[in-house]
């Protein structure tokens, strides 16, 4: 069995893996983490490996803990990977963004895949179909969005994620709703129209913590699947185990 550790910009999740099948998973905001270690543990003690990837802070102490109950794999740029690379920075290549790629060589092979990652930030990320990395994007999220027209402004409110009634909005709080989702919506099926333009028979996969909330709203069609960078970081850790 694995256990996956996915250290995010706003929460951590942790999942078991059993070979390919996703046996549990917990998502963690605020503390607590290595009390949900310990119950993890106890549930599924035939745990052997574990993988963390981390973009956001992990305490020392819960590593340690981590590193005293099964074999550890640190996610870097150094990891062995299933594709080539030709990021010019790959040393800048953020983890989770390796192991998007992984999932889409993997459950995609000899694919073109666009890989859409909404979450804090929204990621698009490229593997043709002979299994190379191009690269591709980072833009904000939506969460993001709504803060920086409240933080960069004197007056605009801050406002949680949801829908305008119409495109046109009619009170501040719509307008920002319609400029927000719609101009979020908007870029995505527009990057997606760029891709399909240069590269045949695109796969597009739409992942992340706003998988839902978009999926409906794309004219593009997708694969959404709100579990695939996880599944890419079980195919990381077997892949680094040989």
């Amino acid at each position: 069995m694995n256990l996956i550790v996915d250290v995010g910009n706003t929460n951590v999740k942790l999942a078991v893996f059993k070979e390919d099948s996703l046996l549990s998973l917990a998502v963690i905001e605020g503390g607590g983490l290595d009390e949900k270690i310990k119950n993890i543990f106890k549930e599924f003690p035939k745990i052997e490996d574990s993988i963390v990837s981390s973009v956001g802070n992990l305490r020392d102490n819960d590593l340690n803990f981590l590193k005293k109950q099964t074999k550890v794999h640190l996610l870097s740029a150094n990891s062995k990977i299933a594709f080539t690379s030709k990021y010019a920075t790959p040393k800048t290549l953020g983890v989770d963004r390796i192991a998007l790629a992984m999932a889409a060589v993997k459950m995609f092979p000899r694919k073109n895949t666009l890989v859409i990652d909404a979450g804090s930030c929204v990621t698009y990320d490229f593997i043709d179909s002979d299994g190379v990395y191009l690269g591709g994007a980072i833009s904000p999220g939506i969460e993001m969005r709504y803060k920086a027209l409240h933080n960069l402004t004197s007056k605009l409110p801050l406002l949680k994620k949801d829908s305008a009634p119409d495109f046109i909005g009619d009170t501040t709080e719509t307008s920002i709703h319609s400029g927000v989702v719609n101009g979020i919506s908007l870029e995505i099926d527009g990057v997606i129209d760029q891709y399909q333009s240069r590269f045949k028979d695109l796969t597009v996969i739409l992942t992340g913590g706003d998988t839902h909330f978009l999926s409906k709203r794309l004219k593009n069609t997708i694969f959404a699947d709100s579990k695939f960078l996880l599944k890419g970081l079980n195919y990381l850790l077997e892949h680094n185990k040989h």
